[in-house]
């Protein structure tokens, strides 16, 4: 099992946020691993709403970046699969040890690689 560090980063390569997830499998699909990421966050979220929420899909409700009108749980799985869907249509993109995966069944060895960056190219909203 792996510690991933899941980051967003800028199209410049910029760090913009980071967290660690732990007891991840060592061969996982990159579907698999936006899933994870989507239900961390959400988790996180749920755990201490605010009316701000940091993820790699904004909620439907979100009216301006990633503010809400007001805190409410939200879904991970709805998150998650619109994270999926914006990936097919390269709404962002995945590294994996710095080499950009190219398919949500693509299976990565995170023995080898534990940092994964995804890059938004344009502001994702669902669930």
């Amino acid at each position: 099992m792996a510690t991933v560090t899941f980051r967003d980063e800028t199209a410049t390569g910029k760090s913009l946020h980071s967290f660690d997830v732990p007891d991840v499998p060592d061969s996982i699909t990159v579907r698999e691993l936006v899933r994870l990421r989507v239900r961390e966050e959400v988790a996180r979220h749920n755990a201490a709403p605010g009316s701000e929420y940091r993820g790699l899909v904004r909620p439907a409700d979100a009216a301006d970046g990633a503010r809400r009108h007001a805190p409410r749980r939200l879904d991970w799985e709805v998150q998650a699969d619109v994270a999926c869907w914006a990936f097919e249509r390269n709404g962002f993109f995945v590294l994996v040890a710095d080499r950009q995966v190219e398919s949500l069944e693509e299976v990565v060895d995170l023995t080898v690689a534990s940092d994964v960056a995804f890059v938004k190219l344009v502001p994702l909203v669902g669930g």
